[in-house]
């Protein structure tokens, strides 16, 4: 057998023959053991199997390994983070650089940096010679302290509170966020900020903006001080931080008008405002007569009826003048200090004329104004001024009437009463009921303590608008009117389509609610309508579906004239009514359907405190009745009256049972409704306008009596 056929050992390597030429005391060099065969022919054979196994097991290795090398696939793995990545690939898997041969399948891979969560999952290679694989493993949160100058402000992030400055360590996920600092008394800080993430500690600090100015004002007198509102501020001279915005300051001293100074105020910007000379206080006079309702003009204007409290310009001579028919007129002087309070009674000398009264029964009871004068005929010296007769019998309808007596002159009156009977046809009835089921009550103001009275508000009286000039008014004729208003399920039966509609989700179209969204000219049509139900001359004029004038000798259905409107929510014996309710505000009880403390939402703006248990318009008669059994004249809805809208003159004369213009572009309304809450609407005396209708604004009818 040649060299070059001897089998190689494993590795390659043959080991030398042992020899005893090894020295003594060395170490020899690691060789094969000596075997002693059993035999000479299996030392043979044993040397032959084992060269042909280990060549065969190289070359199925040196074929896998080219195998592997012609199958497997390349695959790049790019790792989207911030540091050294390391990657983790299961199963046989040569690195090559950023690359990786593998052969096709599934595989499990993990990959660190850190900084960021560890990524797993499961890849699957292709069939494809280069492959690519993108990996964007987690942001780990860091760790982010803000602090604020000064401390304490309220921290939102991205509109969550997160505590308040300062906040040490907050974990926070990584990226852009927006940071709010709230501090009262400073400017509202907003910042973007960036958070590493990845475990980085970040340290954010933010300086707060103060949110006032220092404002000096200056006015005389120099004992004034500085109000904003109802909160006194300093005094005048002072340096005062105010708020930044729009202000209103109040400048006030002792016997002194207040000065009202509108401020806009600018952060970080003092101003000096002044010298204010402030306008010495009116003088205050209370006028009281006896008897009462006298009128009252001051310097050559009526200013009233008395009682009444007007305010006069200090330190100047005033003539005041009382007048009152049948009464002799009555003249003063007077002058008072600066915000000097003086009240003065004044009894006025009755102008008298003889009266005979000459009275049929001879028991027939003479009652004048309400006080009973005696039975049978008589003679009287009366104040030289209307009065209200009344004659009465038992078994007799008793008559009404008025005389009025003439100084110097002796009049006869004469009565003779009918039995009831006879005067059952011309009785008025206290009460009637509509074909709709709506009742009307009767209101005879010549049976009443006054009949003649103010419409209109002092100058002086708080929340009094321009509109309601005091002028004098007297009602003579007899009249009905209605104790509700006219509800939607009245209405629909003359428009049977008609919806009142509902107001974010409250409704107001319920059967017993009072009928809104009606115009001036639909509520007159409805009266006309009703009225020619029940048979009776319709008080309106109609053209082709257009009022255009009235006929003021019908009894037909109508709307109230304003006068009759203020004289039933208003007059009460020989005194007015405030509000609906009395005369305190706000009321202590539900008593009117008002915008309350549930009708935020609805309408802004609200009476607070107040709760009458609805957020819109209420069911007719949900409160109780005013003085004459009439349901909310004060609230509920805002009523259409009949008269076209004028605005009174000052120095306006007597005028008796006034019904206004025959048309007009816009018509009055009167009372306050369920989407009204300031002193000045909810009085009485309030007067609005219109012609369109209005989600709070309905109607009740009146009809006259004779």
């Amino acid at each position: 057998m040649n060299d070059d056929d001897k089998p190689l050992s494993a590795g390659g390597f043959s080991p030398p023959p042992a020899t005893d030429s090894t020295p003594s005391g060395q170490d020899a060099p690691l060789s094969a053991a000596v075997f002693e065969p059993l035999s000479t022919a299996s030392s043979g054979q044993q040397q032959a199997k084992w060269p042909w196994f280990l060549g065969a097991l190289g070359g199925l290795i040196v074929l896998y390994g080219l195998f592997f090398l012609l199958t497997a696939r390349s695959l790049d793995i790019v790792v989207d983070a911030v540091g050294p990545a390391e990657v983790q690939i299961s199963g046989l898997v040569i690195p090559i650089g950023p690359r990786f041969l593998l052969r096709s399948g599934e595989y499990e891979l993990t990959v660190t940096v850190p900084g960021y969560e560890t990524y797993q999952d499961m890849i699957s290679v292709s069939d494809a010679e280069s492959q690519r694989l993108e990996v964007s493993p987690a942001i780990k949160p860091g760790w982010v302290t803000i602090n604020s100058t000064p401390p304490g402000a309220e921290a939102d992030l991205d509109g969550i509170t997160i505590g308040t400055t300062p906040l040490k360590r907050l974990s926070l996920p990584a990226g852009t966020a927006t940071l709010t600092l709230t501090l009262p008394r400073f400017q509202q800080r907003t910042a973007t900020i960036d958070i590493t993430g990845r475990d980085i500690e970040q340290t954010l600090l933010f300086d707060m903006a103060p949110d006032w100015a220092d404002i000096v004002v200056d006015a005389n007198p120099s004992d004034a001080t500085v109000w904003l509102e109802d909160e006194p501020l300093g005094d005048v001279g002072a340096v005062i931080p105010i708020m930044s915005g729009e202000r209103q300051l109040i400048i006030r001293a002792n016997g002194y008008v207040d000065e009202v100074i509108e401020l806009s105020v600018v952060a970080g910007v003092p101003q000096e405002i002044g010298p204010v000379d402030l306008k010495p206080s009116a003088g205050v006079l209370t006028l009281t007569s006896t008897p009462t309702g006298a009128a009252v003009a001051i310097d050559g204007v009526f200013e009233g009826r008395t009682p009444l409290e007007v305010e006069l310009a200090p330190d100047q001579s005033h003539t005041i003048q009382l007048t009152k028919s049948g009464y002799q007129r009555r003249r003063l002087t007077l002058a008072l200090a600066r915000g000097e309070s003086s009240t003065r009674e004044v009894t006025l000398t009755p102008r008298l004329g003889d009266v005979e009264f000459r009275l049929a029964p001879p028991e027939a009871e003479l009652v004048i104004n309400g006080a009973a004068m005696g039975r049978g005929d008589q003679t009287l010296a009366l104040p030289a001024v209307e009065q209200r007769l009344e004659v009465r019998a038992t078994g007799y309808a008793s008559q009404r009437l008025q005389v009025t007596p003439r100084e110097g002159l002796r009049q006869i009156v004469t009565v003779t009463l009918l039995t009831e009977a006879e005067a059952r046809k011309a009785a008025i009835k206290p009460e009637i009921v509509t074909a709709l089921g709506q009742t009307l009550l009767l209101i005879d103001p010549i049976a009443s303590p006054m009949n003649e009275f103010s419409m209109g508000a002092s100058r002086r009286e708080p929340g009094r608008r321009s509109n309601e000039v005091l002028h004098p008014v007297k009602l003579e004729r007899a009249f009905y009117l209605a104790t509700t208003e006219t509800t939607n399920a009245q209405f629909r039966q003359y428009l049977e389509g008609h919806s009142s509609g509902q107001i974010e989700g409250n409704s107001l179209n319920r059967e017993h609610q009072p009928v809104a969204g009606v115009s001036w000219q639909q509520a007159a049509r409805f009266c006309n309508w009703l009225s020619a139900k029940e048979g009776l001359t319709p008080f309106y004029r109609e053209n082709e579906g257009i009022i255009r004038g009235y006929n003021a000798s019908s009894t037909g259905y109508r709307l109230p004239s304003e006068a009759e409107w203020s004289y039933a929510a208003r007059v009460e014996g020989e005194g007015y009514r405030k509000f609906a309710w009395g005369e305190d505000f706000p009321p202590n009880a539900p008593v009117v359907n008002v915008a309350d403390n549930t009708s935020a939402l609805v309408t802004g703006r609200i009476l607070n405190g107040y709760a009458d248990g609805h957020i819109v318009a209420a069911p007719v008669a949900s409160f109780p009745p005013n003085h004459r059994g009439l349901y909310d004249m004060g609230g509920n809805v805002a009523e259409w009256v009949h008269d076209v809208y004028v605005i009174p003159s000052a120095n306006a004369e007597l005028t008796t049972d006034p019904l206004g213009a025959m048309n007009g572009d816009n018509y009055t309304v009167r009372g306050a409704s369920w989407a009204l809450s300031r002193l000045a609407e909810l009085r009485l005396t309030y007067r609005d306008y219109g012609a369109a209708g209005r989600d709070d604004l309905g109607f009740r009818i009146a009809r006259y009596a004779e």
